[in-house]
């Protein structure tokens, strides 16, 4: 999986041209020069995401979400009379693969910017070449620390808030409710896992968590992972997992009979998604199951963001089934065209990264966002969420934090009202 296909010489070539196009064109962000992928009618932007492979589950119907809301901004007249095409790429969660797919993205489809790339270890490997191009690396769908790197990756933002975070406020939730329990983890052997277990360390110290499992997405055999933290007697289990992960996880444990309070991120926690995978069993595996959420919770129809973005899923998205994942796109789509509208009718590459740094967006978030010059990190606020009678509702007060050793805090925040129309003024 992560092999590096042999274009060494080939691709090394297309980047040293592709920095010198760029260098002499619309990357100086001045007036009336040229820029990749917009026109005076047009503005291509590009995605990967795994349509297949172990990630497919729940994260296969995100692009499609977000180009669905772009089909309904289009039909409006799109952002200062240009409509957005949306290239989406499937890299099958494979790091080669994606490597791949973005370079065709950026050097032969001319996209002005890649949005919403999924993956910690996808996108990872092609931070490099996009920050080099200076190709806009708009909110990356994970929560890996790598995104927030202003000085390393200036063209580089992120969107979920940090596992690091996730970890913190996991662990302060146990501090004040399930006290005296043996903690542990299971996460995903890469930056996705070891930020959340830092996360919870941060909080619980090292000596806190009693055990710590990984996985790796090429296995899918989980039963000695699971079996070894019911040896370890883990009474609560967080779970850095992506979806296909999660189910499996939570099945495992139920055929080697382990007992565990089941804490499991944000990212893979979607109750609609883990239905689809756990068919009949869903019912008894997920119930007292907690999470995380930083958007309002899919099934909640009273919240107005959530019914403009069912309607519009039923309008513009074949009225696939609604669930977390759909949301989510709908609501990257949102800002992005947030985004577009605050860098003004003369596009430019680097004026879009300077207005995400300056920031002042608002949309369906249940926190704010954090984007500054000095930090390109997404969301920093996270609600507590359960399973409870067949339905996955957020409870209790939001919680900020930071990736450091600062205090978790319980924080106010006002959602503000989607706009009419639904399209950003």
């Amino acid at each position: 999986m992560y092999h590096i296909v042999r274009r060494g010489v080939s691709v090394l070539t297309a980047m040293v041209v592709v920095g010198a196009v760029a260098a002499c064109s619309g990357s100086s962000g001045t007036s009336g020069a040229s820029v990749p992928g917009v026109t005076s009618t047009e503005i291509i932007v590009g995605t990967h995401t795994p349509l297949t492979g172990p990630a497919a589950a729940g994260y296969s119907k995100i692009s499609a979400a977000t180009k669905a809301y772009f089909d309904y901004v289009n039909s409006k007249g799109g952002v200062n009379g240009r409509k957005i095409t949306f290239k989406i790429m499937d890299d099958g969660y494979n790091p080669a693969t994606t490597q791949q797919v973005v370079r065709q993205l950026v050097l032969q489809d001319k996209v002005f910017a890649i949005l919403s790339g999924l993956g910690t270890p996808t996108h990872t490997g092609v931070l490099d070449f996009l920050n080099t191009n200076k190709v806009p690396d708009l909110f990356v769908a994970s929560g890996s620390l790598s995104w927030n790197q202003p000085k390393k990756y200036p063209y580089t933002f992120g969107y979920n808030p940090d596992y690091t975070i996730e970890g913190k406020i996991f662990a302060n939730y146990i501090k004040a409710n399930l006290a005296g329990k043996k903690v542990c983890t299971f996460g995903q052997n890469d930056d996705f896992g070891a930020d959340g277990l830092k996360g919870v360390q941060a909080v619980l110290g090292a000596s806190g968590v009693t055990h710590s499992e990984t996985y790796d997405v090429t296995n899918t055999n989980v039963g000695p992972a699971i079996g070894a933290l019911k040896a370890a007697g883990c009474q609560v289990t967080i779970a850095f997992t992506v979806p296909g992960f999660s189910a499996l996880a939570l099945g495992a444990a139920a055929q080697l009979g382990f007992r565990t309070q089941w804490m499991v991120s944000n990212v893979g926690a979607d109750y609609a998604t883990l239905g689809g995978l756990l068919k009949d069993a869903t019912g008894p595996l997920l119930e007292g199951v907690l999470s995380t959420a930083y958007l309002p919770a899919p099934m909640d129809t009273s919240n107005p963001w959530v019914s403009l973005f069912m309607k519009l899923n039923q309008q513009y998205n074949n009225n696939t089934a609604f669930d977390g994942n759909v949301e989510y796109g709908f609501a990257v789509g949102y800002l992005f065209v947030q985004a577009l509208k605050a860098a003004g009718k003369d596009l430019t590459r680097q004026g879009i990264v300077d207005a995400v740094e300056k920031n002042g967006f608002s949309g369906p978030g249940l926190s704010a966002l954090r984007f500054s010059a000095t930090d390109h990190s997404g969301f920093g606020g996270l609600q507590m969420g359960k399973v409870q009678d067949g339905k996955q509702l957020v409870f209790g007060p939001l919680y900020t934090t930071d990736d450091g050793s600062g205090p978790v805090t319980e924080t106010s925040s006002t959602q503000p009202a989607p706009p009419e129309d639904g399209i950003p003024s």
